[in-house]
């Protein structure tokens, strides 16, 4: 389920189950459902889809302290590899390489299939003349959305801002 806070930004992704129980403590409400419905002994209701917090909860926006991950990495880059566009056999790649003083940070990691990572191998990306496609970068907070949920339901698109979609699209 996509949880949006109060102001209808786009905060989280949870189970059905804890969605059920927001509802139900009426801590949250449902903005869209599905086609089928949730039952208990005594009460049923529509199977919530995307839900809405009542109340604003402020989101801290440290993305550049998160932990990188490979689903991250290539979340932000498309789950495609940045130097031919492949989308099998994905790794990441630092653009430069750690022996030659590039850190572990979002601005120098991106997704690379295996055969171009092997192919770049320990060289600066102007040796391997092999540039990414788009210069890493801190990526938008919405991307851990599609971490969390790598297939987006049709329900969530209207609710995800264009830049989170088209970074994990």
């Amino acid at each position: 389920m996509l949880v949006l806070n109060a102001t209808y930004e786009p905060i989280n992704v949870c189970t059905v189950r804890r969605a059920a129980v927001l509802l139900l403590k009426a801590k949250a409400e449902v903005v869209e459902h599905g086609s089928w419905e949730l039952r208990s002994e005594n009460t049923s209701m529509a199977r919530p889809v995307v839900i809405r917090l009542v109340t604003y909860v402020r989101v801290p926006r440290d993305t550049h302290q998160r932990k990188i991950t490979r689903r991250a990495v290539f979340a932000r880059d498309g789950w495609e590899c940045q130097y031919c566009g492949a989308r099998s056999q994905l790794t990441v790649d630092h653009v430069i390489p750690r022996s030659k003083g590039g850190g572990s940070t979002w601005e120098n990691i991106v997704a690379a299939c295996a055969p171009c990572n092997r192919r770049k191998g320990d060289q600066l990306p102007k040796q391997a003349n092999m540039h990414p496609k788009r210069a890493p970068r801190v990526p938008h907070p919405q991307v851990f959305i599609h971490v969390a949920s790598p297939h987006i339901p049709g329900a969530w698109k209207p609710w995800l801002p264009e830049a989170g979609v088209a970074e994990a699209a």
